[in-house]
């Protein structure tokens, strides 16, 4: 009798709990679907709109009918944008500045969390502190010193950022790899390892999430690089996101702008990087998690 009244108001209590419980997680979800509506409806627009005949423009029915599918067919083989070279200028250049960022990068942020040495912290806060330098500052100076070296129309200066590392990351490789245990460190150090042989061998096979992180962020930055491309690179050498800023326009007198092929042309350069994020979703949840969890 005494556990049957002790257990009943038990009972009462988890009741009144899980209404509480059932009321925030539908408020969480409902926030969740508003943002999700609220980022999603310019790729919506832009997608039924990329569906509309070219003399339609932005006009017409919400839903076209019949939807012209071929706006991508002729997005793709467009004359005066011909996709797939630009598309293999972009994968190139993307790949070019990302790879060497995200390895000098993690080898950075190696350096200041597991490597003492006398004023690492200083050193650490100086880098950080180049964060905080508004890119109209650094933009000029960077654009005279590639003028005065010669590499404006080559693919160099991808390169060369790449081998310079990236602040933003060095700081999310430190945080990561200040939670490895010390007993990584000493074990590597009686099998004979140096620092960079236990970087390559202990440290980098074990960074899956934290690598993901750094690769999607670095390639939607540099694929979605309208700037120095347009400045940097000629007609021929340019990526998509000049060509497609510039518009999709009729030969041969080129004046007028067809607008549905322009988004067609949009929505194919969107695919990559939502292939690319889909793939690593779950190691980007999960670096993201861990690289905060110890400072």
């Amino acid at each position: 009798m005494a556990s049957a009244s002790h257990a009943q108001p038990r009972r009462r209590r988890r009741k009144r709990r899980s209404a509480t419980w059932v009321l925030g997680r539908a408020l969480l979800y409902a926030t969740v679907i508003l943002l999700a509506v609220v980022f999603a409806a310019p790729v919506l627009w832009g997608f039924v709109g990329s569906l509309r005949p070219s003399s339609a423009g932005v006009g017409g029915s919400l839903i076209p009918h019949p939807a012209h599918w071929h706006n991508y067919v002729r997005a793709w083989h467009y004359p005066t944008a011909f996709f797939p070279h630009y598309l293999k200028n972009a994968v190139f250049v993307t790949s070019l500045a990302t790879i060497p960022t995200v390895l000098t990068s993690a080898m950075a942020g190696f350096g200041f969390a597991r490597h003492r040495a006398r004023g690492r912290n200083l050193l650490f806060l100086l880098m950080i502190g180049t964060t905080f330098v508004p890119f109209a500052v650094t933009f000029l100076m960077s654009y005279f010193v590639f003028l005065q070296i010669h590499i404006v129309n080559t693919y160099w200066p991808w390169f060369l950022w790449g081998l310079s590392a990236n602040a933003g990351l060095i700081f999310l490789f430190r945080q990561f790899y200040m939670n490895f245990p010390q007993e990584l460190d000493d074990a590597a150090a009686i099998d004979g390892c140096g620092r960079l042989r236990t970087f390559v061998q202990v440290y980098l096979p074990n960074s899956a999430s934290i690598l993901a992180v750094a690769t999607i962020v670095m390639t939607v930055g540099w694929w979605g690089d309208y700037i120095w491309a347009a400045l940097l690179l000629n007609n021929e050498q340019t990526t998509l996101a000049p060509i497609i800023a510039r518009g999709y326009y009729e030969p041969p007198d080129g004046n007028f702008l067809s607008l549905p092929e322009t988004l067609a042309g949009s929505m194919l350069y969107t695919i990559l990087p939502l292939i690319l994020f889909f793939m690593m979703q779950k190691k980007l949840a999960r670096g993201i998690v861990t690289t905060g969890l110890k400072g």
